[in-house]
């Protein structure tokens, strides 16, 4: 089993204090350990789009240069040949779309990413990767595998907590009867270089591969889709085939359905419970608390939400009393009650570990502009924060 009982912080490289790899990302990751912190959970790590959405990737498999500390390093033409070679099933595909440099780039990224995760090892901190569940609108793997992908529908969400109107993503679906044919080799390739990154990974919208929501192509919004069957197990026993043990994470938020349950229990993959989801609702709501699942992932908040300061200030004051959260550090009871669950696995964004309001969010679903754009300040890992952090994942039995 290799989620035991322990606790992370989840943390874009992007909000790094400089934005790229390097000394702030060590620096990091040194905090995390005196914190006792055995998890570095990131976003994808694909190149965005211009709107720097890592769930909009232009490649699936591609590292993005953006994040470098060294983009001017040198490579050589041996490792360069040497990575075609590696990666023949993306790599022509990927330089033939970015451009003369791409290879080298990517190189370049390996070289600083493998680095890092070296680092992190050695101080016993693991990387928790994100594999968004689709391929990015303007992407290399559009224009590479065209054929299995297909035409006239757009990917979002039905109508739900999130939005009324739903979420309209606009990335190209799966044909997955041609992806079936294929033995699924796309999703092999891909889960196969997620694993040379990450020591595990959580899967986007782990429901699509039950039932998916397809919206007509040109749709102002996602309320007008309509669900379409995905591969359910056999895309799985052809993962298990190829890769052996999959250490991944099904995300389950949303509308889950007993299938899609019952999908994830068969393949032994945690989900996820999300405190701020937790409070109000039925007595058999996922997220209160008490139901939580031992074979889980327990947030605070994810990328997706307002962070828990912002959360809790959005609240009516009958609700914050309701709550039973200490009203001078409600982000903290909400940290400690993560840490206190039977999850296996507890992440806190760092934006609440550092107690910030609705200023730090990172996105804000169905809003283009204006997300993925905040970084931490360089003197805000304090070894006293470190310390009580610490102190909490030892009182709740989560040191690594």
């Amino acid at each position: 089993m290799w989620l035991t009982r322990a606790s992370g912080i989840l943390l874009h490289p992007t909000s790094l204090p400089g934005g790229t790899l390097g000394g702030d990302a060590r620096r990091f990751v040194d905090w995390l350990a005196r914190a006792g912190q055995t998890w570095w959970q990131v976003l994808p790590l694909g190149p965005p789009d211009a709107f720097g959405s890592p769930y909009q990737p232009r490649s699936a498999f591609a590292g993005w240069g953006g994040l470098l500390e060294r983009p001017r390093a040198h490579v050589s033409q041996a490792e360069i040949s040497s990575f075609r070679e590696r990666h023949r099933y993306w790599a022509e595909g990927w330089a033939a779309f970015a451009g003369v440099d791409a290879l080298a780039d990517q190189v370049r990224f390996e070289r600083e990413w493998l680095e890092l995760r070296a680092y992190a090892a050695e101080r016993g901190v693991r990387l928790l990767g994100d594999v968004p569940i689709y391929a990015g609108a303007e992407s290399a793997d559009i224009v590479s595998h065209p054929t299995l992908f297909r035409v006239g529908e757009v990917a979002g969400a039905p109508p739900d907590l999130l939005g009324p109107e739903g979420q309209l993503w606009g990335n190209p679906l799966y044909d997955w009867q041609v992806m079936r044919r294929d033995g699924y080799r796309w999703w092999i390739e891909r889960l196969r270089r997620t694993f040379e990154l990450v020591d595990a990974a959580r899967i986007d919208h782990f429901r699509g591969f039950v039932s998916y929501w397809a919206v007509r192509a040109g749709a102002r919004t996602a309320r007008d889709g309509r669900w379409r069957g995905g591969p359910g197990r056999r895309l799985f026993d052809a993962l298990l085939t190829e890769l052996g043990d999959l250490p991944l994470v099904a995300e389950n938020l949303g509308v889950i359905t007993p299938p899609v349950e019952r999908l994830r229990r068969s393949l032994g993959l945690p989900g996820m419970h999300v405190l701020q989801f937790g409070f109000w609702g039925s007595a058999r709501n996922p997220h209160r608390l008490q139901n939580h699942e031992e074979n889980a992932l327990v947030y605070t908040g994810t990328h997706d939400l307002d962070t828990a300061l912002g959360w809790w200030r959005s609240l009516s004051r009958e609700d914050r009393h309701a709550s039973g959260l200490d009203p001078h550090e409600p982000h903290w009871s909400l940290i400690e009650l993560a840490s206190s669950s039977r999850a296996r696995l507890a992440i806190i964004p760092l934006q609440d570990a550092l107690g910030l309001g609705r200023e730090a969010r990172m996105n804000v679903p169905g809003q283009v502009r204006g997300n993925w754009r905040w970084r931490f300040g360089s003197r805000d890992l304090t070894p006293r924060l470190a310390d009580r952090l610490r102190e909490l994942t030892e009182r709740n039995g989560r040191l690594g």
